[in-house]
């Protein structure tokens, strides 16, 4: 473990809402020099999942993302709340945006999505042995479902098609792990 090189000087929280806070920071660096920094600290842990049939289909999620102004392709994701279980998040979630349920869950990757200006952490599982039932999406989203190879969602990566932090990740891992027979 390395030291912690900066030194906090003050913190205002300048918003807040029920999913994210941000602060301003006054700050040294490691150098020494003063410095500001803007903070962004989540209220959820980002949940993923990939679900992954005998076929080797997996789903995607399309949706509008306000934040980018773009379309998106994901795996599906959500939030869990924190102080809570991430696998019970993950199966709501998986459930609520896809109408899946599986019977087998295997973690597959933890990560910090953008490190250099927040706190989010992210968990991401394999989901197999699944079956459909119906998707109960929040009202805030409006979904398409595409069940696809998983080799199309390898190669959408590839290209550039999926541009999500955590569905990349998750399905580069999911690919390595197809690759040594772990899947």
């Amino acid at each position: 473990m390395q030291k912690n090189p900066w030194k906090t000087l003050s913190k205002k929280e300048v918003y807040s809402n029920p999913w994210i806070s941000v602060s301003h920071r006054e700050v040294l660096n490691p150098g020494g020099g003063e410095g500001i920094y803007g903070v962004v600290e989540f209220q959820n842990i980002a949940v993923g999942i990939v679900p992954i049939d005998e076929e080797r289909n997996t789903w995607l999620v399309g949706q509008y993302r306000y934040t980018i102004d773009q379309y998106s392709w994901e795996i599906p994701e959500g939030g869990c709340p924190l102080g809570t279980d991430p696998l019970a998040s993950a199966k709501r979630e998986l459930k609520e945006e896809t109408g899946l349920v599986a019977q087998s869950w295997q973690p597959l990757l933890e990560m910090h999505t953008s490190n250099s200006v927040t706190d989010e952490y992210g968990i991401v599982y394999i989901a197999k042995e699944v079956h459909q039932e119906l998707a109960e999406p929040e009202e805030t989203e409006e979904l398409l479902i595409k069940k696809l190879p998983f080799n199309s969602v390898y190669k959408m990566v590839m290209e550039g098609k999926i541009t999500d932090s955590l569905s990349i990740a998750a399905i580069l891992k999911t690919q390595l792990w197809i690759q040594s027979g772990k899947i």
